[in-house]
């Protein structure tokens, strides 16, 4: 077909619509009434929403078709050659939005010109392992938890900050950070972990960057005691004790004795209890054996817990225990003599 065969095609629709307008408008009072009503909402003052799904890369013809069997327009051949009229047919984007039956075909128009499609979010808490996360995203049908996983032990985002010759199954544990996030249907896994990394980086901005040098600790490192502090406290106010108590630990070398680390290291479920057995089974990430930070984060720390890990608070504290009495606070000790009275105390307390 020629170029001019083809836009003479081209024009036809809106050439049509200006010949029913022209008929319409000679016709008067009627014509002006039949034109008012195809502009109007299907419902006005509806507060009804209907979910339409128009395909990537749909018609207009086809996009028409869609709406009006969501009931959202009242004729689809009006809407087609309005699109061409208002010369945004060739504008309208693919995806899932959720229009209201009290919206006029001007709005729709804006709303699909401009791809304002529904946008769906999901929310990740503090504290989970990039497991735990894929096991979430799973969940809620997102992407499948094998393919997240192997996307994020593939993954070379945070590449810059991990130390040299150490190899973790989860490079990215740790980095993806908790909060709650935009995405669109069809999101890969690819794509959540950019999403999530990025969100960390913007989080752990250049004064906590310098914070953590003049505190004599790479990225690496703050993440990973912001981890097992994140892991460790349960009330706000206590994080930056706890992280005084494993500052002061890290000042002599002397070991955390973290029970989260050793959990993480068994890939012991959180609910499950440790056993004495469990604190003398070898493995990196076994602090009451191995002085000095594990190899790598343990869980996602929010914000809270890496400013804390940051910012410990100076105190004479080297111990501390759960209170075992439902407060989620911690007895804190100087000496080993006041750790070995908190702990009878906070048996005390489970016992009750």
């Amino acid at each position: 077909m020629s170029a001019v065969a083809n836009q003479q095609r081209r024009r036809a629709p809106l050439i049509s619509l200006l010949l029913v307008l022209a008929i319409l408008v000679g016709a008067g009072v009627a014509a002006n009434q039949w034109l008012t009503s195809r502009l109007a909402p299907v419902a006005p003052g509806s507060d009804e929403l209907v979910l339409v799904v128009i395909p990537p890369g749909a018609s207009t013809r086809e996009v028409a078709d869609l709406l009006y069997a969501g009931g959202v327009i009242k004729d689809a051949t009006f809407f087609r050659y309005y699109a061409q009229y208002k010369k945004v047919d060739a504008q309208l984007q693919g995806g899932e939005y959720e229009l209201s039956r009290a919206l006029t075909p001007d709005q729709i128009l804006t709303k699909l010109s401009r791809g304002e499609v529904l946008v769906r979010r999901f929310t990740v808490p503090e504290g989970l392992t990039v497991a735990e996360i894929a096991d979430l995203l799973a969940e809620k049908k997102l992407v499948a938890r094998e393919a997240f996983l192997a996307a994020a032990a593939a993954s070379t985002l945070n590449q810059a900050h991990l130390p040299a010759g150490v190899q973790l199954a989860q490079p990215l544990e740790g980095y993806l950070f908790p909060s709650t996030y935009d995405y669109k249907p069809g999101i890969t896994a690819d794509e959540i972990l950019t999403l999530m990394y990025t969100r960390w980086e913007q989080a752990f901005t250049v004064p906590l960057r310098e914070r953590a040098k003049q505190a004599g600790l790479t990225v690496h490192e703050a993440m990973t005691l912001a981890s097992i502090i994140e892991e460790e406290a349960q009330v706000a106010e206590e994080r930056p004790v706890i992280s005084g108590v494993y500052m002061n630990r890290l000042a002599i070398g002397m070991k955390l004795d973290a029970d989260p680390t050793v959990r993480y290291g068994l890939a012991k479920p959180k609910q499950e209890e440790l056993r004495l057995a469990d604190l003398a089974i070898e493995s990196p990430y076994n602090t009451y054996l191995l002085a000095g930070l594990p190899p790598g984060p343990i869980a996602a720390p929010g914000l809270a817990s890496i400013q804390a890990a940051l910012s410990p608070q100076k105190h004479d504290f080297w111990y501390f225990v759960a209170k075992a009495d439902g407060s989620g606070q911690h007895y804190f000790a100087s000496t080993l003599e006041e750790q070995t009275a908190n702990i009878e105390k906070a048996a005390a307390n489970a016992a009750k």
